[in-house]
């Protein structure tokens, strides 16, 4: 069927895409008409989304038609009006393949063909090029997520994944107002907390009997296999995306490890101060970036797909492009992280007492000598709460930490106020050392911009389960009261701490709903109720110098 909508554009509804195991799945295709259609062929635009083909920004089907490409807007196998079952991700490497190399068969198509997608649009890009179908020939990814566990190391799926599995049920988007994810995230044991939703969500049972690193998730650790991709990606993220690590991860990837020295060269970075929802607002929360932190996005990709499409000699910009925040101003980079960086240990300090941000933790360059650990009780039913909205939409932001830092169960480790500005641009690590009186258990560490105001905007952050400190891959309960060093990675910021400012990082046990709770019983994962309290010690002396490692960017002379 087709359907002259707008006047530039007609719309081929419901094409069958026939996969290679007999399934068919439904595209709409956007063509050129009157003033828009040339003669002959074009390259294609490839869009594949589990959120309803339909949904997609008519808007941007059409500004990409409007110069001189086909846009094709797919469900994915399970989703909308295409057939199958859904089960997410497992199924799209094939069906991408299939997919891309029946585009470039259509005569409407040049045989050049380029993806774009974002979130699960992301990540479904990568598993299709590791397919390595041959006529993909260029990528626009955005927030996609990583392999498994990288962004929740925890061994279980975030209660908030629940969410995002409920909006997915079926073929049409579910209403995620109808549900108290409030009381669900509360449910034990994990494994049925889909009951509490009111429906059964099979993909999360499954998940839930996966809970290592295991031969079942190997389908999905597309960022291990970078070495069979030969198509230049532009990555594009924000600093607050709740699924911002995979960017910089797949950057570096593809930057070192890519099939060939041109797709090693032909890959860009761009990482801007947006949330999940990227280039929607200059404002996230209570902290407004300015009105330079929104660009012309699609002039962005458009020029991506010239160069890579259409082979025309344009320029697509430095190799990294970020957003330093603070000084709220956009910068052209060669590398990531920049070569230029400074790795500098900042050490935990305080007289046993670091508890709140009432207590005596200090955050400083010099190496503690002797001092007292300090220790604070980890109860699962008062889980210190990560600040965000309910839903799985937007996973935190620039939030405000004072309030919870009241709480006796969080360490604060301010520096002093600063006499400069300090640049922190790049990944964050936090080596810890810490016992516990449990067999398992948490720990959470978030990095913190503390203003003269008494604002204190959160950065990044992580978190490491005890049982995994050697791997997904390798669980290993821990000796209760023994010191382990524990090595937290929290993820990537640009952020310029303006004089007056303190560094701050955070560490408690919980971050609950992003994580789920440690219940502390060293019981295999999500099959029990019981909860126990904890007692956490956090060591900071000359054998045990728990720091956060910062990427200092020196100024400019």
């Amino acid at each position: 069927m087709t359907t002259a909508y707008p006047r530039e554009l007609q719309i081929q509804f419901d094409q069958r895409v026939p996969m290679r195991d007999g399934i068919t799945l439904s595209a709409d295709i956007y063509m050129p008409v009157g003033k828009m259609q040339q003669p002959g062929p074009r390259p294609v635009i490839l869009s594949r989304t589990p959120y309803m083909k339909a949904e997609v920004s008519l808007q941007t089907a059409k500004y990409f038609v409007r110069h001189g490409y086909i846009f094709v807007a797919m469900d994915v196998r399970g989703r909308g009006d295409s057939d199958g079952d859904f089960v997410p991700y497992f199924n799209e490497g094939r069906d991408g393949y299939d997919a891309v190399e029946w585009c470039a068969n259509q005569p409407w198509s040049n045989g050049n063909v380029g993806t774009i997608g974002a979130s699960y649009g992301g990540r479904i890009q990568w598993l299709t090029a590791v397919e390595r179908p041959p006529h993909l020939k260029a990528m626009v990814v955005l927030v996609p997520p990583s392999d498994p566990f990288v962004e929740t190391p925890t061994g279980t799926p975030s209660p908030m994944h629940l969410c995002w599995l409920h909006l997915v049920s079926g073929r049409a988007l579910q209403s995620m107002e109808v549900v108290e994810w409030e009381q669900v995230y509360q449910h034990l044991p994990l494994l049925t907390m889909d009951e509490s939703v009111g429906r059964s969500i099979s993909s999360w049972r499954t998940e839930m009997q996966h809970t290592q690193l295991d031969s079942y998730w190997e389908p999905l650790c597309y960022q291990q296999k970078f070495d069979r991709v030969d198509v230049p990606a532009l990555h594009i993220s924000g600093w607050y995306d709740d699924e911002q690590i995979g960017t910089p991860l797949n950057y570096i990837g593809m930057t070192t490890k890519g099939a060939t020295p041109e797709a090693r060269v032909n890959q860009r970075l761009l990482m801007g101060p947006w949330g999940h929802n990227t280039n929607a607002d200059s404002r996230i929360g209570d902290v407004d970036f300015g009105p330079q932190a929104i660009i012309d996005m699609r002039a962005e990709q458009l020029r991506w797909y010239d160069r890579y499409l259409k082979g025309q000699p344009v320029e697509v910009g430095a190799p990294v492009r970020i957003f330093v925040m603070g000084n709220n101003e956009w910068r052209n980079e060669q590398e990531w992280p920049l070569a230029r960086t400074r790795w500098t240990p900042y050490y935990f300090h305080s007289q046993g007492r670091a508890n709140s941000r009432f207590g005596n933790g200090l955050l400083s360059p010099i190496q503690p000598d002797t001092e007292p650990a300090d220790t604070y009780l980890y109860d699962p039913a008062n889980a210190v709460p990560f600040i965000t909205d309910a839903t799985s939409s937007q996973i935190g932001g620039p939030d405000d930490y004072s309030s919870l830092q009241r709480r006796d169960d969080v360490l604060v480790y301010a520096s002093e106020p600063l006499q400069e500005d300090v640049e922190v641009t790049g990944p964050i690590t936090v080596n810890l050392y810490a016992s516990s009186s449990a067999p398992d258990t948490d720990f959470m560490a978030m990095l913190i911009d503390v203003w003269p105001n008494g604002f204190r905007q959160r950065l990044c952050d992580s978190m490491v389960r005890a049982r995994f400190r050697n791997g997904m891959d390798k669980p290993e309960l821990i000796e209760p009261g023994q010191i382990y060093q524990y090595t937290i990675d929290c993820w990537n910021v640009s952020q310029v701490f303006k004089a007056g400012h303190r560094i701050c990082v955070q560490v408690t046990s919980s971050a609950f709903p992003k994580y789920d709770r440690n219940q502390n019983t060293g019981a295999p994962l999500g099959i029990t109720s019981e909860l126990a309290v904890a007692e956490q010690r956090i060591y900071h002396d000359a054998e045990h110098p728990s720091a956060v490692i910062l990427p200092v960017i020196p100024s400019a002379e």
